[in-house]
């Protein structure tokens, strides 16, 4: 058994006394409201599978947004599905009612609406893209269903409009969201959108100079058909009617039954010409219930006092991500399935619910990596998979640009990357007739190519983690590093006859620190990151049993990488302040463009430095003494330095800056925080919190050594169940030290270490 150590940054007690104080089922408590909601921002979180709602009660009508992972039109803007009514009549849920509650129910993970005499629940399937709302009431009532929709017709995507598209500030004359197809039939309606074959890909394409190679390039959405069936069966049409919600006219498609006392609506999403069967709504209810029961087996954090409000919502935010566990595609960084009317988030922006700015196709790689970190130590790396097929769907486009425009191997993964490979076409920038077309023309991003890393180093550490067969990934993680090498050298032959410099070392210029240190020499961040990703890739081949030894030594053949790439990375730079060594962004850069810290990324996300580590104090000088780092530290949006202060066990500002980020956001549910650099909810603030916390509870050593509470306030009680590498579960408790044991003011802990259900160490 790998050691165990118990706080490197307070002192503990550690007690060797029986484990009895952590749960064997861990049931999550409901999070309840007891009045109805003001609009749309005052929304509740529902879903599964790839499918989230909001759902609000206004006025006494139940209103729910339905958003599908994946629904991108021609403009590739993230489309909702549409907006649900639900009235009955006499009104168990009119306003004022002191019996009202609206309450998710995250073990079951669904949403009941209840009043002494009625109760709404609605839930998603977890296995398809279905959502169930089953109405029960003691009394007979009579109910209306309606079918709210702004895409009744065309919209024009006006120039203050565009940032919800993959357009931006190039935006043709002619952008428009083109109406939807919706027809009633009996008791059933179908809605569905139909892109052109026509889209932003073309335009990109064009725009990044690749049209002859424009049919071997990936296109995931001309042509593309999505939406659903809404099946009524105790439900009868009575005709539409036009209305305005906030800022937004709609047309509604209205259903009508009298004398209800039970009755169940669904609605089918899907992709293609023909809606998938799904199961009744009791053998959905009972599997999806069963489900979220198990996903919270999985893990937990517990804390009492102070950090309960912050574990509450660390629980809430991981719900979230929760609803797209199985989608096709990732849970976007800027809203995830979640947004809602964006005259809340923004009065400047009084645009239909389809709205978020950074786009809905569009992945800035940056933001959208800190909505999965955490989900390593969650348990929940089955979660990641969407995002991990997403970045393989894009491989061969990637690999294509770089034999196109440079004449190398290796994919070229640019920031502001398009669901189909590309750059952005208005991040891409404007290019003189006969300049280096591969690169963006952007003062944030040109030279940025390493945010892919994080992703090749999240798919190994999957592996490591749950033993998750990543094979099919391994051309993933080969083209990535293959770049590195290949367009260095490549750049350095144009600039000279050498590939390499003086010590036979790539020379990685121009690169990029982040979107913040431009037009840098050896970026250090770019540095750890081949340096962290072609390790794991070692023991990764190692653990594959694929570095043979023969007669010549070790024979590296079958490997996903020649390892000998290793000896050309350069080392990170290095340099003084104050006297103290410190992590340097690079060795020279021209510019500060942005508000990061890329000196700090060789502490996280490439653990090169931290607790356990060499050289801690390097890291920690870089924290305490780097005056940009100190200047631009934060807990707004997708800050890290909360992830920062845990992983060098700085306890202080960990928990100060933890506590900001878990705070309760400014709308009803506490989970949806304010748009921060990007759009509401934010789901790169969530992410980023859930990882620093996290990382305050419990850390690795690079010889898998587990240290339990390194950056935890010794006054703060808690307990955990996390995961760590090598398929082990974690278990552990902290408490105050009674009055009666000394030392005073120290913390006692407990834990237990499983495998397989089986204990592996016990104290």
């Amino acid at each position: 058994m790998k050691s165990i150590t118990t706080s490197l940054a307070v002192g503990i007690v550690l007690l060797f006394n029986s484990f009895n104080a952590i749960a064997a089922d861990y049931v999550p408590d409901d999070y309840i409201w007891t009045s109805q909601s003001k609009n749309s921002s005052e929304s509740m979180p529902c879903g599964g599978h790839d499918v989230g709602m909001n759902v609000w009660v206004e006025n006494g009508d139940i209103l729910f947004y339905v958003s599908r992972s994946g629904m991108f039109d021609e403009n590739n803007t993230l489309l909702k599905a549409g907006r649900f009514r639900i009235c009955l009549s006499p009104n168990p849920f009119e306003k004022g009612r002191e019996d009202f509650k609206q309450i998710l129910c995250l073990n079951d993970g669904a949403v009941y609406i209840k009043s002494n005499t009625a109760e709404i629940c609605l839930w998603a399937d977890v296995f398809t893209s279905a959502i169930y709302t089953e109405i029960t009431s003691k009394e007979n009532v009579d109910a209306t269903l309606s079918y709210e929709t702004w895409r009744y017709k065309d919209r024009p995507v006006t120039k203050d409009e565009c940032q919800q598209c993959s357009y931006k500030w190039v935006l043709p004359s002619d952008c428009t969201t083109y109406q939807d197809s919706i027809q009633v039939n009996g008791k059933k309606l179908a809605f569905w959108h139909k892109n052109r074959e026509k889209t932003v890909f073309d335009f990109t394409v064009s725009r990044e100079h690749l049209d002859s190679i424009k049919s071997e390039l990936y296109n995931p959405i001309g042509g593309l058909r999505f939406g659903g069936e809404v099946n009524a069966p105790d439900f009868s049409f009575i005709g539409t009617s036009d209305g305005v919600y906030e800022s937004t006219d709609y047309r509604s498609w209205n259903f009508k039954a009298q004398d209800l006392r039970k009755s169940t609506i669904t609605i089918n999403l899907y992709d293609g010409d023909t809606a998938p069967f799904i199961p009744s709504a009791k053998e959905s209810r009972k599997r999806s219930a069963q489900w979220w029961h198990a996903y919270w087996q999985r893990s937990y954090i517990i804390a009492d006092g102070e950090a309960k409000n912050i574990v509450r919502n660390y629980e809430l935010f991981r719900y979230m991500l929760g609803c797209n566990a199985y989608g096709e595609w990732p849970t976007k960084f800027n809203g995830g399935l979640f947004t809602f009317d964006p005259i809340f988030v923004d009065d400047k922006t009084p645009f239909t619910p389809d709205y978020r700015r950074w786009g809905g196709g569009t992945m800035t790689a940056q933001n959208q990596r800190l909505v999965y970190w955490g989900m390593l130590k969650s348990g929940d790396t089955d979660m990641m998979i969407a995002q991990f097929d997403t970045y393989l769907r894009m491989l061969p486009a990637a690999v294509k640009r770089s034999q196109y425009y440079w004449g190398h191997d290796g994919a070229s993964f640019t920031e502001q990357l398009e669901n189909f490979g590309l750059p952005n076409p208005a991040e891409y920038g404007k290019h003189a007739d006969g300049s280096d077309y591969g690169t963006e023309r952007n003062a944030w991003l040109e030279y940025l190519w390493d945010t892919s890393l994080e992703f090749c180093s999240m798919i190994l550490y999957a592996h490591e983690y749950s033993n998750l067969d990543i094979t099919k990934y391994e051309p993933l993680l080969r083209e990535c590093l293959l770049f590195f090498d290949e367009h260095y050298q490549y750049l350095a032959k144009q600039r000279g006859a050498k590939a390499l410099n003086g010590d036979g070392k790539l020379v990685l210029y121009p690169s990029s620190g982040c979107e913040t240190y431009k037009m840098t020499y050896n970026a250090s961040s770019t540095i750890a990151a081949l340096k962290t990703v072609l390790d794991q890739c070692e023991r990764y081949d190692s653990d594959m049993n694929r570095i043979k030894e023969d007669s010549t030594g070790l024979n590296y053949d079958d490997c996903i990488i020649d390892y000998n790439l290793k000896n050309r990375i350069p080392d990170i730079p290095i340099h003084v302040i104050s006297g103290d060594s410190c992590i340097a962004p690079a060795v020279v850069w021209e510019r500060i463009q942005n508000v990061e810290s890329p000196q700090l990324y060789p502490v996280f996300p490439w653990r090169i430095y931290g607790l356990g580590r060499p050289d801690l104090n390097i890291a920690r000088n870089t924290y305490t003494n780097d005056p940009h780092v100190i200047e631009m530290r934060s807990s707004k949006g997708w800050k890290q330095d909360n992830i920062w202060a845990a992983c060098l066990g700085i306890t202080v500002e960990a928990k100060q800056l933890t506590t900001e980020k878990f705070a309760d956001g400014p709308f009803r549910f506490p989970a949806f925080w304010d748009q921060g650099f990007d759009w509401a909810p934010d789901c790169n603030r969530g992410g980023s919190a859930m990882i620093g916390l996290q990382e305050m509870l419990l850390q690795e050593a690079p010889d898998g050594s587990l240290l339990l509470f390194p950056a935890w306030p010794k006054e703060w009680d808690a307990s955990f169940r996390l995961n760590a590498t090598d398929g082990r579960v974690v278990e552990a408790e902290i408490k105050k030290a009674p009055s009666n044991l000394p030392p005073k003011g120290e913390a006692m802990i407990s834990y237990v270490v499983k495998k397989d259900g089986k204990i592996l160490d016990k104290k």
